[in-house]
């Protein structure tokens, strides 16, 4: 059996091009506020982040005739455009053969622990209409000869409900998104970063009322950062996960997220302690996650060191040939480096041996045109010798050629075809990679329709923490438009984004951009550069897989000390673009803090080892085994049950990270609809929960009627 298809179309799923924007509304009015001459722009809503999330809340918005637009600062850059692996995965409720149960589909998606109960059920049960209209906007999803998606299993997922486009599945939700809005009218505005949410009111009763942003087209002699002035009740932030947060990351370079920018607006923050990582190459050259095929094909891992000699290091971690094989191949669907699975010699040992290798110095590279060096006293490699598991697979997918290039060839074509369009022929050459920080599992704590603590502030995507320790692969896509869909939704019900404000902010513009600007300071001794390299070293060091109790604390010290510098000094700039950048830079300096002291503050009471991170502690419960003997750096404790019920809240106060945790919210599976009872609840619209006042659903006096300055 072989995979014929021809070039043409492997170059439709591999080279996406994306539509072009269209021409920028102009601003309604400039009015000069803290010495500045600041452009005005008016929406109902404003969507910060053009990736497939929030793309999706705009869509649905405007469907419903919403004033809404997006600000981003690439357009087509961010995680959702630029991301992937040798099949990107879209994780939904199985539509072939029996059909799914989505309460069993909500109890997979949560099974990590430290997940809302509700949110898994709206994401399991909203996953089947958001497959259905990515298909309608053209989404090409693969069908067998009567209809039925086809399928296969990812990681966290027993069922196998995940299907793929190929390697670009999320650019091709953003390139049909994408088009969508631009049909619609949507406007956009490129080159737009989002620096400060501006709120009103007190306690309870704080909400959005506009947000500041740096543009490029808005510099002036009388504006030269370019400043600019959203005024909307309404945001969605959308900007995706903090990719700069690590040195060794997989994201797309320049992806700062929202976190530091939420926090500093007073919206709660949770479940910072969970991420995901795994193997990879990084973004200096071509960033994309080794999964699925790459590794199922099984080639050879070794590592180089400084004078150039080759380590068949792997050999040290398993006792033999045949499970050192099947392990690699397991990376295929238990991509995510899991805690547990270093135990009983499983597939995360290879994860843990990669980064040891990388700690040491020694670059790690994959050889498509080797199998697996044998273990030292073992037979050499055999497709007749592997788990039953991983025979059975290879077996179903006709992949008996001799070397790994040729079994990924026929498995998947596109995964070579990717790296070419980089200058990488992995079918010539070893791929170099690591292991990498690939996704933020927490982030803005967020309701059952995307609402956050802040009254007029919604968050959809990676910015928004609907997530818990671990989650199927493709998982965050569908959770992306189920919460776009819904908080869209949400937002046309209140009828707050029907037009655009015309109230007088002036006074919370101007304190708001003089709080910025005296943030950023030519003479400071601050530099990004320097501030960049201590974050991101920081992270990669002392938070990634492995962790341990005094590591955490000696690093959340010094990320409290930075943040205070940063708040004494400010942040050097010369040109403007500069400026931008120090702004993100003071943003992740804080998201840093955050996620240390969350990662502190789960260590500190009990915290175990779960998901993303081992927690090593020499009195740890956990052993993992080498075959040279047990890996006793490596002890780590167990998780404790009591906190897979629970979520860890951040929230800034003043200067200061302030810490809680909440029990997860929980769902009723024997509850019952009955559509007479509750039939009127959806059409009078009490579904959405729009209380008068609660959580800024009642349009605040400061944008009613009125001039702006």
């Amino acid at each position: 059996m072989t995979i014929d298809v021809p070039q043409e179309i492997l170059d439709a799923l591999t080279d996406v091009d994306m539509p072009r924007l269209p021409t920028e509304p102009a601003p309604s009015e400039v009015i000069r506020l803290a010495g500045v001459e600041v452009p005005i722009y008016r929406a109902g809503c404003v969507v910060v982040g053009s990736g497939a999330a929030g793309l999706r809340a705009a869509v649905e918005m405007r469907r419903r005739g919403d004033d809404v637009v997006i600000v981003s600062q690439s357009a087509w850059g961010g995680t959702s455009a630029c991301s992937g692996s040798d099949k990107q995965t879209l994780h939904t409720a199985n539509t072939a053969d029996q059909g799914d149960n989505y309460k069993a589909m909500a109890r997979a998606i949560r099974s990590g622990g430290a997940m809302d109960e509700d949110t898994a059920y709206v994401e399991a049960v909203g996953s089947s209409r958001m497959m259905a209209s990515l298909q309608f906007l053209g989404l090409p999803l693969p069908q067998d000869p009567l209809g039925g998606t086809l399928r296969y299993q990812t990681d966290h997922d027993e069922v196998g409900r995940a299907t793929s486009c190929g390697p670009r599945t999320s650019r091709l939700m953003v390139k049909v998104l994408a088009e969508e809005v631009i049909r619609l009218g949507v406007a956009f505005y490129n080159q737009t970063t989002a620096v400060k949410i501006l709120t009103g009111g007190d306690g309870d009763d704080r909400h959005v009322v506009g947000i500041l942003a740096m543009r490029a087209s808005d510099r002036t002699e009388e504006n030269p950062l370019g400043i600019a002035l959203f005024v909307s009740g309404v945001i969605v932030l959308a900007a995706g996960g903090p990719g700069e947060l690590y040195r060794d990351s997989v994201y797309p370079n320049g992806c700062f997220g929202s976190l530091g920018l939420a926090l500093e607006a007073g919206v709660e923050l949770v479940n910072l302690t969970e991420s995901q990582f795994g193997i990879g190459t990084r973004r200096e050259g071509f960033p994309w996650n080794l999964s699925g095929t790459y590794v199922q094909a099984i080639p050879h891992i070794y590592s180089l060191d400084s004078a150039g000699a080759e380590h068949h290091f792997l050999a040290q971690y398993y006792r033999t040939t045949q499970e050192l094989a099947s392990n690699i191949f397991r990376k295929g669907y238990q991509w995510p480096f899991h805690a547990t699975r270093m135990l009983d010699f499983g597939s995360s040992l290879v994860d843990l041996a990669i980064a040891s290798e990388t700690a040491a110095g020694r670059r790690v590279f994959m050889d498509f045109n080797r199998n697996p060096l044998s273990v030292p006293g073992d037979l050499p490699f055999s497709l007749e010798r592997l788990d039953e598991d991983v025979r059975e697979y290879l077996g179903k997918a006709g992949a008996d050629q001799d070397m790994p290039i040729d079994r990924l060839k026929h498995m998947n074509p596109l995964a070579i075809e990717l790296y070419r369009r980089y200058k990488i022929d992995i079918a010539e050459e070893p791929l170099e990679f690591a292991v990498n920080n690939q996704h933020m599992n927490g982030g803005i704590m967020v309701d059952t329709w995307g609402r956050s603590n802040l009254g007029g502030c919604y968050a959809v995507g990676e910015a928004a923490g609907t997530h818990g320790v671990t989650r199927p692969g493709g998982a965050a896509l569908n959770a992306g438009q189920v919460f776009g869909t819904r908080a869209g939704e949400h937002i046309s019900a209140s009828r707050r984004a029907k037009r655009h404000p015309t109230g007088d902010i002036a006074d919370i513009a101007e304190a708001g951009i003089a709080d910025l600007l005296a943030g950023l300071r030519k003479e400071s001794p601050l530099t990004v550069k320097s501030i960049r390299l201590a974050v991101q070293a920081r992270m990669s060091e002392k938070a990634g897989i492995i962790c341990d109790q005094e590591g955490v604390g000696r690093a959340l010290v010094e990320a409290r000390k930075l943040n205070a510098e940063i708040r004494a000094d400010g942040i050097a700039y010369g040109r403007a673009a500069e400026a931008v950048r120090g702004v993100q830079w003071r943003h992740m300096a804080l998201a840093s803090e955050a996620v240390l002291s969350a990662l502190d503050f789960f260590i500190r009471n009990g915290g175990g080892s779960r998901g993303a991170r081992a927690i090593c502690d020499a009195k740890g419960e956990s052993l993992p085994l080498a075959s040279a003997g047990p890996l006793q750096d490596y002890r780590f404790r167990k998780e404790r049950e009591v906190h897979r019920k629970e979520q860890i809240v951040v929230r800034l106060d003043g200067d200061e990270i302030r810490l809680s945790t909440r029990a997860n919210r929980t769902f009723d599976e024997s509850a019952r609809s009955f559509f007479e009872r509750d039939w009127p609840a959806w059409l009078t619209g009490r579904i959405y929960d729009l209380d008068v006042g609660k959580r800024g659903c009642q349009e605040p006096e400061s944008l009613r009627e009125g001039s702006m300055g």
